[in-house]
């Protein structure tokens, strides 16, 4: 979690579906007679994952913030792609300081959006506090909703039973979406290169002040 939101290359790891199956995996390991899964109390779970994801949207902001626009390559790639820079900048300015909240259940854009945050200067108190709401909702929810359902007897009976498997679905389910996306970022690079298109600009990467207040 905290990589997800704290380091750039943190898009290609599969959030939601981390936190939905730690929480299955919490309710597997606490409240069945088999234990199979994570034996830590739910609220600790959720309070660590909350943690750990407030602690990287802090680590992002903060790599913005110094770094400036550099932390965007000008030249783009398949990481740091024009695509994914402009997502984000738009998706903060349609929903303005709020977006720092909403972002945590929008793939790359979760990534990306501290980042731009700490480019543009966002009030950093401002930012913190919708960050921890953020944080809080999204990590902690997820997974306190993953442990709920198993609740579902007929669920918790099948991730006991099936566990290595689901795990290696899930897995499976979040990383190769995730590939694709990057080998197309890479290819759309590559011809972006060859046919010369501009790099973008400071007005793109760096997102005036007041649509963050």
């Amino acid at each position: 979690m905290f990589a997800e939101t704290g380091l750039l290359v943190g898009f290609i790891l599969p959030g939601d579906t981390l936190l939905i199956i730690t929480g299955l995996l919490t309710f597997t390991g606490t409240m069945t007679a088999s234990g199979t899964g994570i034996q830590i109390p739910i609220w600790w779970v959720c309070l660590a994952i909350a943690l750990a994801a407030f602690l990287g949207g802090e680590a992002g902001y903060l790599i913005g913030h110094k770094a400036g626009p550099r932390i965007f390559e000008r030249k783009d790639s398949g990481l740091f792609s024009k695509e994914n820079v402009l997502r984000t900048n738009k998706f903060l300015e349609r929903w303005g300081a709020i977006a720092i909240v909403l972002a945590r259940f929008v793939p790359i854009v979760r990534t990306f959006a501290p980042v731009a945050a700490g480019v543009g200067h966002m009030n950093y108190r401002k930012y913190s506090l919708y960050n921890a709401v953020g944080a809080f909702i999204w990590g902690a929810g997820l997974t306190f909703a993953g442990f709920l359902l198993g609740y579902f007897e007929p669920i918790a009976d099948f991730v006991v039973e099936y566990i290595d498997i689901i795990l290696l679905a899930a897995i499976a389910l979040a990383v190769i979406p995730t590939v694709f996306h990057y080998v197309q970022s890479v290819l759309k690079a590559r011809k972006a290169r060859r046919l010369g298109e501009a790099p973008l600009t400071d007005e793109q990467i760096v997102l005036d002040p007041e649509v963050l207040d």
